[in-house]
């Protein structure tokens, strides 16, 4: 934001100069011998530079680079014509005070149009330059962004292999594939057919920050599948998918943390079996994905056990995941109700505020 700022007043100081220079050179030799030529030239200047500034906040305040195109050129001009007229007005209030040299004869009507479109020309011009410059600067920043996003999501990637799909986790899907060898032959190759499925996507995932929910909820039924039949009749899962959700676009590996927290702390703190719900619903260009599990919420480092507690990394990891791609168009909330932990997402494509709150 500083960096904004300072950018702006050299353009403007250095834009207003140049244009005052222009000015100058053109329309007013021969003519600088009259002083109160050239204190008209300058008050007009200096009116000019100041009236811009209101005119920068209005912009900043609507926003006019997010607007449609024609609204943006409507709201320009009209905002850059409503300046001429203030600039024109002004100048009149200082002209009954100052001596200001005769003006060519000429009607009312023209000695009017002439005054407003010689001001409202510049004003256009820099509202123009305002227009360009600021959705230049706003698309290198959203591509800047999105630069970040994809870093973070293969990041994400890696701490998922070395923090969710941890050697604890393979250690004891190894070990129940094995007494399943066993006791259930086919069931163990199922597992085994599981636990590879899981693998090879988080493996070959190739669009890290942006592929279509079905896909992370197919990776997320392998994660399930494996953990069923390594606690068996002590864990139920619940889907409820609608089908429009599937193909809205979402973070590779953004909700796996969610689920593993649920399947981890509630093991630890809910009645048996532990049920985990699973939700996705749209509403217009808006997801909506829960996660619930029975039992309580846990803090990271709450557990006695540490083997089964955690460091608060995944969470983190999505909330910094989330803040970067989709900036004040996501909400992300962490509650208890009726014997219950739910963590509800909600990515929006068209805006909204952020919000974010703890237990």
């Amino acid at each position: 934001m500083k960096n904004r700022t300072i950018a702006f007043w050299v353009l403007h100081v250095s834009g207003w100069l140049a244009y005052a220079g222009a000015t100058a050179f053109f329309l007013l030799r021969g003519r600088w011998a009259d002083p109160r030529q050239i204190l008209l030239f300058f008050i007009a200047f200096c009116l000019g530079f100041i009236i811009c500034l209101p005119l920068r906040y209005f912009y900043k305040k609507i926003r006019l680079f997010e607007r449609p195109l024609t609204r943006s050129l409507l709201t320009g001009i009209a905002a850059s014509f409503i300046g001429a007229h203030l600039w024109f007005g002004i100048e009149t209030l200082i002209g009954l005070f100052l001596p200001f040299p005769a003006q060519p004869p000429m009607t009312l009507m023209q000695a009017y149009t002439l005054a407003i479109f010689s001001r409202a020309i510049p004003l256009l011009i820099w509202t123009s330059l305002y227009f360009g410059i600021t959705t230049w600067i706003e698309w290198r920043w959203q591509e800047a962004r999105r630069e970040k996003a994809n870093l973070l999501a293969q990041d994400a990637q890696l701490r998922m292999l070395r923090y969710q799909l941890n050697p604890h986790f393979l250690f004891n899907s190894l070990n129940s594939i094995r007494a399943l060898i066993d006791e259930d032959e086919m069931k163990a190759r199922e597992m085994i057919t599981e636990l590879s499925e899981f693998l090879r996507y988080s493996l070959d995932s190739k669009d890290y920050a942006d592929v279509p929910l079905k896909h992370e909820m197919e990776a997320i039924r392998h994660y399930f599948a494996i953990q069923k039949k390594r606690y068996e009749d002590k864990l139920e899962v619940v889907y409820d998918i609608e089908p429009n959700a599937g193909e809205y676009p979402v973070l590779s590996f953004l909700i796996h943390p969610l689920v593993e927290n649920a399947v981890k702390y509630g093991m630890r703190t809910s009645p048996i079996p532990l049920t985990v719900g699973l939700t996705a619903k749209t509403s217009a260009s808006r997801l909506m994905i829960e996660v619930r599990n029975t039992g309580k919420w846990v803090e990271p480092g709450q557990l006695e056990n540490q083997l089964y507690s955690g460091t608060g990394t995944g969470l983190d990891n999505v909330r910094l995941r989330l803040e970067n791609a989709f900036p004040g168009h996501h909400c992300l909330e962490f509650f208890e109700k009726d014997g219950c932990v739910h963590v509800r997402l909600e990515i929006s494509g068209c805006g909204g505020a952020t919000h974010e709150k703890a237990i």
